[in-house]
């Protein structure tokens, strides 16, 4: 029987599949069934920046007009009755909770956009029992008064601030919007992060035409998605000094296979989850293990990036990106 433990940023698993950030990962009920399912760590419902910078400035806030005039108080407030309904602290409670009832790594997840005001929270996600700490960054090149460098600058200071305060591994969830994808991803991996997630997921935006409203689209990734991934995990595995985990497109067990190919350490899956149920995981994972015993591959490291650019007997099939042999006129 093939053995389908792995590593990923130091951590042990029992498999590659790794439950995503999401909904379905927000309560411990669920949690508990992807363990059951044989998922190899879960990564919590992501918490935003903002809700840690809003309800740590409404402490401080209520602090001042009680005329609390020493630090040492805060240690009060974070366990206050008052603050049981806050997102913070619901988050580290869940952190607890989901470290009390699983056996398999528990990785916490914050949404970011600057390193200003909430990188004392990954410390208390530390001390909560959170194993790793995936951090999802995405700053929109949208604006037309900040440059490039200006905007590269925030991701490094994100990362520098936070790995300065936790020594559980931290991972870079990211996008592929760099003009210089490959050199900001081979930089990055350099900073003492331990893993990145390629890529996060957008909302993204589409117009009623009937109603005149701007609404979202597209919520879940569908198959086709997975290209992206699939040739930047590849194109990279060689020149990153960290792991590197796939994620968006990732339906079934065949797609897990291939990213492992192209060189991924792990596999981050929601939408596959949403659409067919956790118990989903188990499919894929029997998908996987079948293959391997098929073609008589007793661990994960006996594949892994077999088909990685660097390895592939046909290292420009990553590299191309326009079509020739489908969309060539062909001559009678």
């Amino acid at each position: 029987m093939a053995d389908l433990s792995t590593t990923y940023m130091g951590l042990k698993l029992k498999s590659p599949l790794i439950a995503a950030s999401s909904g379905l990962t927000d309560n411990i009920p669920n949690l508990k069934r992807f363990e059951e399912y044989g998922v190899g760590a879960v990564v919590l419902k992501s918490i935003f920046e903002e809700e840690i910078i809003l309800e740590k400035k409404a402490l401080l806030a209520k602090m001042g007009s009680q005329s609390f005039i020493y630090p040492e108080t805060l240690e009060f407030y974070d366990y206050n009755d008052d603050t049981e309904n806050e997102s913070s602290y619901e988050y580290l409670q869940l952190v607890k909770k989901a470290k009390k009832e699983l056996s398999i790594p528990v990785i916490a997840s914050i949404n970011c956009i600057t390193a200003d005001q909430w990188t004392y929270f990954p410390g208390e996600l530390e001390s909560a029992g959170a194993d790793a700490l995936e951090l999802n960054v995405f700053i929109m090149p949208s604006d037309l008064k900040r440059g490039k460098a200006e905007t590269d600058k925030v991701y490094f200071d994100i990362i520098n601030q936070v790995t300065s305060q936790v020594s559980i591994p931290v991972s870079l969830k990211l996008s592929f919007y760099f003009s210089d994808l490959a050199i900001m991803l081979k930089k990055f991996s350099e900073t003492p992060i331990k893993g990145m997630v390629l890529f996060n997921r957008f909302y993204n935006p589409d117009i009623d035409i009937d109603n005149l409203e701007v609404i979202s689209s597209n919520v879940f990734s569908s198959k086709e998605d997975l290209a992206t991934s699939l040739r930047w995990i590849a194109i990279m595995h060689d020149h990153v000094s960290c792991d590197l985990a796939a994620s968006t497109g990732v339906h079934d067990g065949k797609a897990m296979i291939k990213m492992l190919l192209a060189g991924a350490s792990a596999v981050e899956v929601a939408s596959a989850f949403y659409n067919n149920g956790v118990s989903h995981a188990a499919v894929m994972l029997k998908e996987l293990e079948d293959w391997m015993d098929l073609k008589k591959y007793k661990s994960i490291n006996d594949f892994k990036a077999l088909m990685s650019q660097h390895e592939t007997g046909n290292p420009a099939a990553f590299q191309r990106v326009q079509f020739m042999k489908y969309f060539r006129g062909q001559r009678k």
